[in-house]
C-alpha cells in the first residue's frame, strides 16, 4: 500500500457527515459556521447536528422547553451531589462536571430513554392493528413484569411534578397547530390513566419530568437513546452551576455528610438496613 493509499484509508476511517474541517473552512452539516453564528440558536444547533437539518421554529421551541425543564433538581439528585463533592477535591471544573454526567445511568437519568421506548412500543403495537386500549394493556403488562416501576411515571419527591403540566400543555398546543402528531402524547396519557385506575384514596402515580420530556422527544422523532443524550445536555447546565457554586465555597474534600455526622456501624451479624 502506498503512502497515498494509506492516507486515503485513514481519511475514510474518520469520514463523517457531521462536519467538514479544512484550513479556513468550518462547516456543520454543510452549513458554513459563519452563516450560523448570530443567526442560529444553541437549540437549533443541537437539532442540526443530530438531525442534519435545521428545525422549524415550533419544533425548536418544543425541544427548548424540554431542555429547560430538565436542567436541575438540586443536590438531592446524585449527579448534582457527586459534581459538588468532586469540585472540592482539586480535580477542576471539567472533571467535576464529568463526575456528575457519569452518574446519569439507567436508574438516574435513563428513564426518559426508557419511556420513549415504552411509548413507541404502544404506538407500534397499535399501528399493527391492535386496538389502542389493548396495546396499552399489553405493553404495560410486559414492562411491569420486569419492574414495578414504569419509566416516566411517579416521583419519589414530588406528589405531582411541577414540570409536567407546562410541558404537556405545550405538546397539546403543538398537536393543535400540526407541529407534532400527538400519538406519543396519547399513549403517555393512557399509561398514566391505566396506572391510576383503582387507586382512589392512594397516592397517585402521575407522569413525571422524564415522561413529559419523553413525550416531546418521541413526538419530535428523536431515537430513544437520544432522549438520554439530550437529558445529559440539559442536566449539564445544572451540574455546571452547582459545581461552580461549590468551588467558591472554600470546602475541601466534601463528603456526603457533614463532619459532625458519623455513619452507623453495622454489626456483621446484623442484616443490612
Amino acid at each position: 500500500m502506498t503512502v497515498g493509499e494509506q492516507d486515503g484509508q485513514v481519511a475514510r476511517w474518520w469520514a463523517t457527515a457531521v462536519s467538514r474541517i479544512e484550513p479556513g473552512v468550518v462547516e456543520l452539516r454543510e452549513h458554513p459556521i459563519q452563516d450560523l453564528i448570530g443567526t442560529t440558536t444553541f437549540v437549533e444547533m443541537i437539532w442540526l447536528l443530530l438531525r442534519g437539518e435545521l428545525p422549524r421554529p415550533p419544533q425548536a421551541r418544543l425541544l427548548e422547553a424540554a431542555l429547560v425543564a430538565g436542567v436541575d433538581h438540586g443536590p438531592q439528585a446524585p449527579s448534582i451531589a457527586a459534581a459538588r463533592m468532586a469540585a472540592t477535591c482539586g480535580v477542576g471544573l471539567n472533571s467535576a462536571m464529568a463526575t456528575g454526567v457519569n452518574m446519569l445511568g439507567d436508574v438516574h437519568g435513563g428513564a426518559g430513554q426508557q419511556c420513549v421506548q415504552l411509548l413507541r412500543e404502544i404506538t407500534d403495537h397499535h399501528g399493527q392493528g391492535v386496538p389502542f386500549d389493548a396495546a396499552v394493556t399489553e405493553v404495560v403488562r410486559r414492562w411491569r413484569e420486569r419492574s414495578r416501576y414504569l419509566p416516566g411515571f411517579g416521583h419519589r419527591f414530588h406528589p405531582v411534578d411541577p414540570r409536567r403540566d407546562p410541558l404537556l400543555a405545550l405538546v397539546d398546543r403543538a398537536v393543535a397547530d400540526g407541529t407534532v402528531a400527538g400519538d406519543q402524547l396519547r399513549a403517555a396519557r393512557a399509561v398514566e390513566d391505566r396506572l391510576n385506575r383503582g387507586r382512589e384514596g392512594k397516592k397517585p402515580v402521575p407522569m413525571n419530568i422524564d415522561g413529559a420530556t419523553a413525550v416531546i422527544y418521541a413526538e419530535l422523532g428523536f431515537a430513544a437513546p437520544l432522549a438520554r443524550g439530550l437529558f445529559v445536555l440539559s442536566r449539564s447546565v445544572g451540574i455546571l452551576a452547582h459545581a461552580w457554586e461549590e468551588s467558591g465555597q472554600g470546602r475541601r474534600n466534601k463528603s456526603p455528610m457533614p463532619p459532625s455526622m458519623i455513619p452507623v456501624h453495622l454489626d456483621p451479624s446484623t442484616p443490612h438496613l
